[in-house]
């Protein structure tokens, strides 16, 4: 199974990439055979900050789970509850 074809499974969740010029937290919005989209988020402010389209084949690494994106998630959502009242 390629990269790609794993993370189309996981579009629109929050996860950790790291690819030949960097890596980030973020959002995955699109994963496609030749590349994906990615939504990057300050993890000190929990803003998105900049959307990266980030070829396929330079990707190195993926983080799915972990306590660093339990936490990301965690205040995500309690920001957006908070929005909402």
């Amino acid at each position: 199974m390629r990269l790609t074809e794993k993370l189309k499974e996981y579009e629109k969740q929050f996860m950790f990439i790291r690819w030949v010029t960097g890596g980030e937290y973020g959002k995955l919005i699109y994963a496609g055979e030749d590349f994906i989209e990615f939504e990057i988020i300050n993890t000190d402010s929990m803003d998105f900050t900049e959307t990266v389209l980030i070829q396929s084949g330079l990707i190195l690494e993926v983080c799915i789970g972990g306590c660093d994106i339990a936490r990301i998630v965690a205040e995500i959502s309690s920001k957006m509850s908070t929005d909402n009242q």
